[in-house]
């Protein structure tokens, strides 16, 4: 049906869903060492939507160094050049060796290409991917479907909502 809106085919994730899911992204993650051995160094987080899962991941792990980094790609909700608005720290990433790099989603893949470009050792771990950004991403816990809009909690607010048949 392609009369839809967007909210009848999205996936509302709630705060505790996240929570959750960022959890078992950390309890998957926790046997997996970086490329050159030993433990983690840093989780970094791209801003905006990774912030939440990143911290949460770092938490689990006992990983204390936690940094960010923005990229932007949209530009009045159409994909545009990709731009690094803000970088981590370069001498805690390097080439990405022993850095945790964690997003809320992976859909195209196009963000995490970049910054795959920029830090090729890092270890790219993600709490929703999509078909077209598998391939971008190390570890996630659920796949959603290209066309499926994630709603993220940040993105909705509580209201009142009529029941179906009406109130009495």
């Amino acid at each position: 049906m392609t009369d839809r809106l967007p909210h009848e085919r999205g996936f509302h994730v709630s705060w505790d869903q996240l929570h959750r899911d960022a959890r078992a992204l950390a309890w998957r993650l926790q046997d997996t060492q970086p490329e050159g051995g030993g433990d983690w160094r840093a989780v970094v987080a791209i801003t905006r939507g990774g912030m939440v899962p990143a911290m949460i991941v770092a938490r689990e792990l006992d990983i204390r160094i936690v940094d960010t980094i923005s990229v932007k790609s949209y530009l009045k909700g159409e994909q545009g050049e990709m731009v690094v608005l803000k970088s981590p720290d370069a001498g805690l990433m390097g080439d990405g060796e022993g850095v945790l790099i964690v997003d809320d989603l992976v859909d195209s893949g196009r963000t995490l290409e970049l910054v795959r470009k920029l830090y090729p050792k890092a270890h790219f771990a993600t709490v929703y991917a999509k078909p077209k950004g598998q391939p971008m991403v190390q570890t996630y816990i659920t796949e959603v479907s290209q066309d499926t809009w994630i709603f993220f909690p940040w993105d909705l607010a509580l209201q009142y909502v009529e029941p179906y048949r009406g109130s009495d």
